[in-house]
């Protein structure tokens, strides 16, 4: 049996294929990354899980493509873990982007590939390798554009009386923004770039109004002007999207590529898809 995950900061897509790669089942955890995440709270989601506890003895290879997984200690951590919980198994272990690259883009061509989901991320592929100009220091300092962005950016202008009342008014109908509720949740409970992101369906949802707009300009923009434009062929060459902003913000997404001059490639919600078929062809 093979597994096949894409893990991002909220949730992992797992499916097994058999070693024709027909598919067996899929199955879903909460999201795996290291950089936030104690071993056993990933052991805890990984033995919660009902398939993937049933079929551990059945794994003889695990490619998993995961948030949080940038450096060789957090990709360590992981695949020893993995390798305890799956005991037949060789584990392979790579950050997140290569999901996406591999769901986007034909080996042999060039193109930048951008994460925008709870998180964010862009890389350069030049056909064979993975290149990237800006190392990632989580979702505090960066993650320009993502989901935790946007849900920062809507609290802070909450609090600081930035936001139009009307729209004001209608998040704090749908969301409990008392300040210790939301304390307790940054600073005392695990995932706080997770929770950030769950603001960010509020941005989505009212992406009409005048303030809204303004918001996702803008911070798309920041996301092309420090992430994208630091290629020398940011203007040469397609550049893809993976997550769930890029998604169900594509339309100003779009925009702001075009006001920029970029090439719009493919905008998909999961990698998961293409990353199966990636690997089914090796098999």
């Amino acid at each position: 049996m093979i597994l096949i995950v894409d893990s991002g900061a909220t949730k992992s897509d797992w499916i097994a294929l058999d070693d024709n790669g027909k598919h067996l089942f899929l199955t879903q955890t909460l999201g795996l990354s290291p950089e936030v995440l104690t071993r056993p709270v990933i052991e805890d989601r990984l033995a919660n899980n009902f398939e993937l506890s049933k079929n551990k003895d059945k794994v003889s290879k695990l490619y998993f493509y995961g948030a949080g997984c940038g450096t060789q200690r957090m990709q360590n951590l992981l695949k020893d873990i993995f390798t305890s919980f799956f005991p037949n198994a060789q584990a392979e272990v790579k950050e997140d982007t290569y999901a996406a690259i591999y769901a986007t883009t034909n080996l042999g061509d060039q193109s930048i590939v951008c994460i925008l989901g709870t998180g964010s991320n862009c890389s350069y592929f030049d056909g064979e390798k993975l290149h990237q100009k800006v190392a990632s220091l989580g979702y505090i300092p960066m993650d320009d554009g993502s989901g935790n962005f946007f849900g920062r950016k809507l609290i802070r202008d909450y609090y600081f009386n930035k936001m139009p009342k009307d729209l004001a008014d209608k998040f704090a109908s749908e969301y409990n923004l008392e300040a210790d509720v939301i304390k307790e949740n940054l600073y005392k409970q695990p995932n706080p770039n997770t929770y950030l992101a769950t603001f960010a369906r509020f941005i989505v949802e009212n992406k009409e109004h005048h303030y809204c707009k303004g918001v996702i300009e803008k911070g798309f923009q920041q996301f092309i002007n420090n992430y994208i434009m630091q290629f020398e062929l940011a203007t040469k060459v397609p550049i893809s999207f993976v997550g769930s902003i890029a998604f169900y913000l594509q339309d100003e997404l779009r925009k702001a590529l075009h006001r920029n001059d970029l090439v719009v490639g493919k905008i998909l919600q999961k990698p998961i898809e293409g990353l199966v078929k990636f690997h089914q062809a090796s098999i």
